[in-house]
């Protein structure tokens, strides 16, 4: 498919409309260890309350308090991914982009106000339920790329991300140090907390999208294409069960790499804050730069070699090395003890990450038909979703129970079971 003007015009909307939704989406990702101290420390929470108040056990607390976010926001994007994903299918990218973005918008609007520990609660939970724009987002990249620039496409949608992770944690710890109940106490009345101004941040980020989709997004999926899916609609997938009964085998195997990637990955990465907020003393503002430092690896991963190697190499290729880096970077994480060893390991991780994301979502698309784009990617993105539901929680117990080493050395075992499975992926061929 040559890329016309109109295409190339959409990937880029797309671009920056995944950029501005990462950066908002990872603000809160350095924020998990001082928002303990906020929510349990003060008395609320309940029967965390309790056990924080306990110094034996507060470390438990806060891990767990952690999974317990991850884990809500991941589960409800399992849920409603394939959800919103069949739906643009029939109606539309532009009009569920529009919806999702608009409610994301709230939810971040009520966490400025979110002075309880269930007001935050309720804030993630209406934005993992919209989570799925993103899989929306890549399957308009779907709609106007052909196959044998899909994974370019696909490498795009990576450096968006890898973007919004990059700034997104360094904003959420740079402006949590700003805490509006110092100088005006009296907002607590009003819900305002010491996360209001990282809250506000990602609102305003969000609010820039719903301009962005309103006004530069023009619709990308084909009349024919829509028509077709509406024809399609009784074989509506079962959120859970779909994942079992994806008809294209090739599908199947790379939803299953991601979900055994995913749950290993999702629990390292997610205890990367409590780590270093242990072994290092690291700070909300720390831990931004840590993730600045990560996000700037995968722009380079992704924005260059990816684009470049993926037509030469193929993306099973580059997805199996991908796993591989990743799992080196586990067995060294499991035996850092200096900052200087941190930070190569880091290296890896970012490294192989950079390369299994675009990868794999490309393997997914090539596979899929044109009018199902939105249904596989949609369950692709749920299997990740079920998986960082699991992961974190997974490795939180293991962590506490085991300690770090034991952890990161299992999560880099657990690799060995997506590298088996992807050996019997085929690489698709491109046209021309």
């Amino acid at each position: 498919m040559p890329q016309s003007p109109h295409n190339r015009r959409a990937l880029g909307v797309v671009f920056l409309v995944l950029f501005i939704d990462l950066m908002g989406f990872s603000i809160i990702f350095p924020l998990y260890p001082a928002m303990l101290d906020h929510y349990l420390g003060t008395g609320g929470g309940g029967w965390l309350g309790e056990t924080f108040a306990n110094p034996d056990k507060r470390f438990l607390v806060t891990v767990l308090f952690g999974g317990i976010l991850g884990s809500l926001y991941s589960i409800l994007q399992f849920a409603f991914s394939p959800v919103w994903g069949r739906l643009s299918d029939r109606i539309g990218r532009r009009k569920v982009l529009l919806i999702t973005q608009a409610a994301t918008a709230l939810s971040y609007l009520g966490w400025v106000f979110s002075g309880q520990l269930w007001m935050l609660l309720a804030t993630r939970v209406l934005a993992g339920i919209m989570s799925g724009n993103i899989a929306v987002a890549t399957a308009a990249v779907s709609d106007v790329t052909g196959r044998e620039n899909r994974s370019r496409g696909m490498a795009i949608v990576g450096v968006a991300f890898a973007l919004g992770f990059l700034l997104g944690p360094a904003i959420g710890g740079i402006s949590a140090q700003w805490n509006p109940l110092t100088a005006h106490p009296g907002w607590a009345d009003f819900g305002v907390n010491p996360f209001s101004v990282p809250a506000a941040i990602a609102m305003v980020l969000a609010v820039v999208n719903l301009v962005c989709i309103q006004w530069g997004f023009r619709e990308t999926l084909s009349d024919a294409d829509r028509e077709t899916a509406r024809q399609n609609r009784a074989h509506a997938d079962n959120r859970l069960l779909a994942l079992f009964r994806i008809p294209v085998a090739d599908i199947r195997r790379a939803c299953n790499t991601n979900f055994w990637y995913t749950l290993s990955f999702s629990g390292m990465e997610f205890m990367l804050a409590f780590y270093v907020t242990q072994h290092f003393g690291y700070t909300a503002k720390d831990i931004g730069m840590m993730f600045l430092f990560i996000g700037f690896m995968l722009i380079l991963v992704q924005g260059g070699f990816v684009r470049r190697m993926a037509p030469r190499m193929g993306e099973k290729r580059l997805t199996l090395a991908g796993i591989v880096f990743m799992l080196v970077s586990f067995v060294l994480l499991a035996a850092v003890v200096r900052q200087s060893s941190l930070f190569v390991a880091l290296g890896f991780m970012s490294i192989g990450s950079g390369l299994v994301f675009p990868c794999l979502v490309a393997l997914v698309s090539l596979h899929a038909d044109s009018a199902e784009q939105g249904r596989y990617l949609g369950l692709f993105r749920s299997a990740g979703a079920l998986a960082r539901a699991i992961g974190p929680i997974l490795a939180a117990l293991l962590y506490f129970a085991l300690g770090s080493g034991i952890t990161y050395a299992a999560g880099a075992a657990l690799l060995i079971l997506p590298l088996a499975i992807l050996a019997h992926l085929r690489q698709p061929q491109r046209e021309g």
